[in-house]
């Protein structure tokens, strides 16, 4: 079995850091496990990497789409694994870091994903997309709720993508989107490192980090993707960028789009870590309040890995 390193963990608690160092200690080469990062020129409310960051270790499935292309959990799927057989010809380990919680379980778990070999119906979906446009993605949620329950507990509500696509399966096929998906044999020896500080200074690391990236030029990145279409665009959904789209057509204020932005973002991080803990065997470490932790982790990674 291939083994797979996942440093997993809601935003803004040190996981690109900790990547880095990890892939230097054990050659390593890193997949982003993030669902924005994929996307070209959108930089930095994903909180992408940059080249000149990267300390020379390779990193893949970052900016491989423009914004109006789609990227599904199938997609991530196949090029993940893709990528970790490519990496460990090579000799070294593969270490997936991100905090797209389905995507990572699809992958490792090795969930089917019939639904998404399923032809997309382009009126259908825009059809629920208007419909959360003119609602809200709750509702759209609640929607989907009423014909397949079971999905909608393993989907969040902000995850319109996502539950656009459960209810565009359900309507043409007749059949339940949860029902498509089951767990086959996974074919990697995965190791989880789950990184999280406690809650209140998780928030505060948050909200110190959107206002960086604001000072950063965030506004002009979201204004960009507005141009090309905004909402409408499969990358235009993301948290630190549809939080702008009012404030372009004058209906309120750029405290209003920040704070917004800070509060999507927690709750955010909270269903990070509801999925982690409900859905993956994750080995938690606190590296914020307790660096110390950080001798214990590598001992861990250490002994999964074979290393004397």
């Amino acid at each position: 079995m291939e083994k797979v390193l996942a440093i997993i963990g809601p935003t803004a608690v040190g996981k690109t850091s900790l990547s880095l160092d990890v892939a230097n200690r054990f050659n390593g080469e890193i997949i982003s496990g993030d669902s924005m990062q994929v996307y070209r020129h959108l930089d930095i409310g994903t909180a992408k990497i940059l080249p000149a960051e990267q300390n020379g270790i390779k990193h893949h499935l970052i900016d491989i789409r423009d914004c109006d292309q789609r990227f599904s959990v199938s997609d991530f799927k196949q090029n993940a694994a893709e990528q970790i057989t490519q990496i460990a010809a090579r000799g070294h380990l593969p270490i997936i870091v991100g905090g797209t919680g389905f995507y990572l379980q699809a992958l490792l778990q090795n969930l089917s994903l019939g639904s998404d070999t399923y032809e997309p119906n382009e009126s259908v979906r825009n059809k629920w997309h208007a419909f959360a446009q003119a609602h809200s993605q709750a509702e759209l949620w609640e929607q989907l709720k009423r014909v397949d329950p079971k999905a909608a507990e393993g989907i969040p509500p902000n995850n319109e993508v996502r539950v656009v696509r459960a209810l565009e399966v359900f309507e043409k096929t007749g059949h339940r989107f949860s029902d498509q998906q089951d767990v086959k044999k996974s074919p990697y020896n995965a190791l989880l490192i789950g990184l999280n500080t406690e809650r209140r200074l998780l928030y505060q690391r948050i909200n110190q980090r959107v206002d960086l990236m604001v000072k950063a030029g965030l506004e002009n990145e979201a204004n960009q993707l507005y141009k090309l279409g905004g909402v409408n665009l499969p990358a235009g959904k993301g948290i630190g960028y549809r939080e702008w789209y009012p404030y372009f057509e004058n209906q309120i204020s750029k405290d209003e789009v920040i704070e917004k932005i800070k509060q999507n973002s927690r709750h955010y991080a909270k269903r990070q870590l509801t999925w982690f803990r409900n859905k993956m065997q994750v080995n938690w470490f606190d590296l914020v309040q307790h660096p110390e932790e950080k001798t214990q982790l590598i001992a861990k990674i250490k002994k999964w890995n074979g290393d004397q």
